[in-house]
């Protein structure tokens, strides 16, 4: 289905309306969609701060302050009237900062803004319909995790092999989820192969002194040493002190 998501749109809506499911579709920037959002009247967008921040790809930084507004739109509209769908263009916009000009001290002479638009026939109201489809996003980032590590070698010919990989695929991946946040800021956000890197396949040498004493010896001057002792601690408590 993100196939025909993706590439098939109307095809994708239509299964969707004829299964009796809601769908909620990104929308592309073409001069269809611009001219709907600057048909948007300045009070139709209602600020917002969301509890948890969005990371954006295009300034490269955690925001918290956006926009939302929403209007019908009919999409598809070069197609034959009974493949066309008129539903709710709902659009997210965010300020598009200069980190330079206000290092420099440069005020803007006019705000300047991103949009993201995403094509939906949801009930629910726009907050809640342009939330929960981040929400998609968030949840197909962890299928690429999973499918790019331990369930890259997925399927096998065996149902009960695959039940029984697959449930240890996710208690793995909760661990290691579990592990970043333990460990620091930086891997709390970090993709599992990240944290696998930094925290798991660590070249550590292993001593015994004594019985049953063992020391491990971490890399020297390992820049990652303070996040991997963190996630030690959290786990496994501090050391006790020498007699």
């Amino acid at each position: 289905m993100r196939a025909d998501s993706a590439y098939y749109p109307a095809a994708f809506t239509a299964a969707c309306t004829r299964a009796g499911a809601f769908f909620s579709v990104t929308a592309r920037m073409d001069p269809a969609i611009r001219a709907a959002i600057a048909s948007i009247p300045e009070e139709g967008w209602t600020p917002v701060r969301y509890p948890r921040a969005v990371w954006d790809d295009q300034l490269n930084q955690w925001i918290s302050d956006a926009q939302v507004a929403g209007a019908q739109y009919t999409a598809f509209t070069s197609k034959k009237k009974s493949q066309q769908v008129t539903a709710r263009l709902i659009i997210r916009r965010v300020r598009d900062l200069n980190p330079t000009a206000e290092a420099a001290g440069q005020g803007e002479l006019f705000p300047a803004w991103r949009h993201h638009a995403v094509f939906t026939d949801s009930p629910f109201t726009h907050l809640q319909a342009e939330e929960q489809h981040r929400d998609h996003a968030v949840i197909e980032q962890v299928f690429a995790y999973l499918t790019s590590g331990p369930l890259a070698c997925a399927p096998s010919g065996v149902f009960a092999a695959n039940a029984a990989w697959l449930t240890l695929a996710a208690i793995a991946h909760n661990l290691a989820r579990t592990a970043g946040v333990l460990a620091s800021p930086f891997h709390a956000r970090a993709r599992g192969a990240t944290i696998r890197r930094d925290l798991i396949d660590v070249a550590a040498r292993t001593a015994r002194h004594g019985r049953g004493h063992l020391t491990m010896h971490l890399p020297a001057r390992w820049h990652r040493q303070q996040d991997w002792m963190s996630l030690f601690a959290a786990g496994c408590g501090p050391p006790a002190r020498a007699a």
